[in-house]
């Protein structure tokens, strides 16, 4: 009977050990994903704040465009009507030298998204001026102006909306790396639970006190173990990128 109390407390103290060493080994392995996911919380913080910035900058750059572009219809208006007053005056050198300026004024300022807008189609001078800016203000999408489209407007900001979009997805995976990186923590807590019941477990003298601390520490491991199982890796993680794989 002795000799099989002793056998008892040799398989309780051989559980307790490799216990102890497996929640050991398994807390180290939490602390250190915990930190990866910290660490990528960082990456993609500072990575979404520069994205952001350089979103704005690029935001900034299609207002300054649009309102360049703007002024130029502007201007091209203008002389549009020049052009049909001069037309119904009937004075044709005030038409041609209005079709000038009109010329230079589409063919050195437009840009390819403006003209095609426009329906301006860029020329290297060899035609007849005159004719070529008249034929163009038969044009129905001539004389309207490209701004009322909101697709023409929305171009100016293509990038900017890109980088924006591109910053707003890496702060949500910068927060679900903070997510990933508490719950690995509350993780780690469970198995200083254990470690410490498994501690304490020499020290009790009753044999039921010590399968009752084992079976507790038992079910805190395996709740701790398969919740550590549902939380993603960090992101790209390998254990071959840590040895030079």
């Amino acid at each position: 009977m002795e000799k099989k109390q002793r056998d008892v407390e040799h398989i309780l103290e051989i559980v307790v050990v490799v216990m102890l060493g497996l929640t050991a080994l398994l807390t180290a392995w939490a602390t250190w994903i915990g930190s990866l996911h910290g660490g990528q919380q960082a990456t993609n913080y500072t990575v979404s704040n520069n994205l952001a910035s350089e979103g704005n900058s690029e935001y900034n750059a299609g207002v300054q465009s649009m309102m360049q572009d703007m002024l130029l219809w502007n201007e091209v208006s203008d002389l549009q009507l020049d052009i049909f007053s001069a037309q119904d005056a009937g004075d044709d050198v005030a038409v041609e030298q209005y079709c000038y300026k009109l010329y230079f004024k589409l063919n050195d300022n437009l840009t390819d998204e403006m003209a095609a807008a426009i329906g301006w189609e860029f020329d290297d001078g060899s035609a007849d001026l005159t004719e070529l800016v008249l034929d163009w203000l038969e044009k129905d999408e001539a004389l309207v102006t490209p701004f009322a489209d909101e697709s023409f407007a929305d171009h100016y900001f293509v990038t900017a909306n890109e980088l924006i979009a591109e910053s707003e997805a890496t702060l949500e995976q910068g927060k679900q790396d903070n997510q990933n990186g508490d719950a690995f923590g509350l993780v780690t807590v469970i198995y200083g639970v254990v470690l410490f019941l498994l501690g304490i477990n020499s020290s009790m003298k009753s044999k039921k006190n010590k399968i009752a601390l084992i079976i507790i520490a038992l079910v805190g491991f395996a709740i701790a173990t398969v919740y550590m199982l549902t939380i993603p890796m960090p992101t790209g993680f390998t254990l071959a990128s840590f040895f030079g794989g």
